[in-house]
């Protein structure tokens, strides 16, 4: 059987790296699929070459509106929420804290920190709900980053508001564990997705020399490629991975190691 055969699964950012990968090995692995991204077209395009049962809904993970109704799209249509990845972010230029412009710094916060926070807050009080009705509840999946882990040079703002969701994810775990979900982080090292690079890209020195700097401090001396990181998503949103929550996954290519 097939790990998530059945399973009703949430995913937002699904048309980035991380969170089109997702999609596709939730789907492989039997699920069928919530999608949310802020980029309508690229979610209808995207959703067409998927082999499963598949309902969208496009909006920014920063309106909290957005939340409440993923999770209403997710109950009405497959009756349940098995799973909810929280994949959605956005990154920052490439510099140092003074040089980061205060309208950008909130847009990070609020996309990668408060848009977790609303997403949680409609996901878990559903989960809740169908333990106590059926005795099986569900797992969330948090995309942090190691930049949330340590300090993040030339990333302060981004760094921040994933210091933040592992707060957030720690929290909630503790909250609700005895009600039947499970909440853990993926912290990331960074991987060749399009964000990424294009973060990269924004680098004074060049797309070249920002990736130097970055792989710099990892014991694999590479950037992550992104089966690597959806893989953990998986595992830890797994039905028999059962005893793990609250839980920051370092996939870092050994960073947090020394």
């Amino acid at each position: 059987m097939m790990r998530f055969e059945g399973s009703s699964v949430l995913i937002t950012g699904a048309t980035g790296g991380f969170g089109r990968r997702a999609a596709e090995r939730f789907a492989q692995e039997g699920a069928k699929l919530v999608l949310s991204d802020i980029n309508p077209d690229a979610l209808q395009a995207f959703a067409k070459t998927l082999d499963c049962e598949t309902v969208l809904l496009a909006g920014d993970i920063a309106q909290e509106s957005l939340s409440k109704d993923l999770v209403k799209l997710a109950v009405e249509t497959f009756g349940r929420l098995d799973v909810a990845l929280n994949n959605a972010g956005i990154a920052q230029s490439y510099v140092k804290l003074p040089n980061v412009p205060s309208d950008e710094a909130r847009r990070v916060l609020e996309v990668d920190l408060l848009g977790v926070f609303f997403a949680m807050s409609y996901q878990i009080p559903q989960m809740e709900r169908q333990f106590r009705r059926t005795g099986k509840g569900g797992a969330i999946v948090n995309v942090a980053s190691v930049a949330g882990l340590t300090g993040a040079p030339r990333l302060s703002v981004y760094s921040a508001a994933k210091h933040g969701v592992v707060g957030l994810t720690r929290s909630a775990a503790a909250e609700c564990a005895n009600k039947g979900v499970r909440v853990n982080a993926v912290c990331p090292a960074f991987a060749r997705t399009k964000m990424a690079m294009d973060m990269l890209g924004m680098s004074t020195a060049g797309t070249d020399a920002a990736i130097a700097d970055l792989t710099r401090g990892v014991p694999m001396k590479r950037l992550a490629e992104v089966d690597e990181i959806v893989e953990v998503f998986l595992f830890a949103a797994d039905p028999r991975n059962s005893f793990m929550t609250g839980q920051a996954i370092a996939a870092d290519g050994g960073i947090t190691a020394i």
